[in-house]
């Protein structure tokens, strides 16, 4: 389990932090030569959106289930199921093809119980019990910043937007996606302990914690 906290932050203060942080961590090896990449979700909720609600209710405990995928390599895809318990989080996740994605896209579950993986039981147990769909997409562009110590992860995700046509989700660079938040979102991860030096680079004035869902925000304008 590790620990998550998130900030929603002006473009002012994003700049400032990212420029901080810069001279003193390293950037995540996948971004790109401006220490960013482009993060693809496709996030699935029951037809009663159970999981949209118990995040604004603030359920303790709950989950949810996405596929991910960065930039445009779809060679590298992810299902993954994240975890809050009491505060702390804890994310599960397993390799999947394009072809296993589109096949989730188009309603064809059943190779999942031949993956031999308990995480992908579990997705087409929900999938055919709840009747978990897909939902929206969810894009942004992210600049991650790493300390080994303590396993701390900074992540600066700015220009969110979300795109509804769920059969384009292998193909996001060939289509339009509407911007859904001018603001930039502050997240800081860690294991047991966050330095200290780190507490002090990442203060900002007027900055205070608050309970942001990519996925939540993504719906409310959509």
């Amino acid at each position: 389990m590790r620990h998550e906290i998130k900030f929603s932050i002006s473009l002012f203060d994003d700049l400032i932090l990212a420029k901080r942080l810069s001279k003193i961590l390293k950037h995540d090896k996948n971004a790109d030569s401006r220490g960013v990449y482009r993060v693809n979700s496709i996030y699935f909720d029951t037809p009663y959106d159970e999981a949209y609600h118990e995040k604004i209710r603030g359920v303790d405990p709950r989950e949810k289930f996405r596929i991910r995928y960065y930039n445009s390599d779809t060679s590298f895809i992810q299902l993954e199921k994240k975890v809050k318990i009491k505060g702390l989080c804890k994310k599960y996740s397993v390799r999947l093809t394009k072809d296993e994605v589109q096949s989730i896209l188009d309603k064809n579950y059943d190779f999942l119980l031949n993956k031999n993986n308990a995480l992908c039981v579990e997705f087409y147990s929900k999938l055919k019990g709840k009747q978990l769909m897909p939902k929206t997409i969810v894009i942004y562009d992210r600049e991650a910043f790493l300390y080994e110590a303590g396993n701390v992860r900074i992540t600066l995700d700015r220009k969110l937007r979300f795109h509804s046509n769920l059969n384009n989700f292998l193909s996001l660079s060939d289509i339009s996606m509407d911007t859904s938040d001018e603001k930039t979102i502050l997240e800081v991860k860690y294991d047991e302990f966050l330095p200290e030096f780190i507490q002090h680079v990442i203060h900002l004035p007027n900055c205070h914690w608050s309970a942001i869902s990519k996925y939540a925000i993504c719906r409310r304008y959509e």
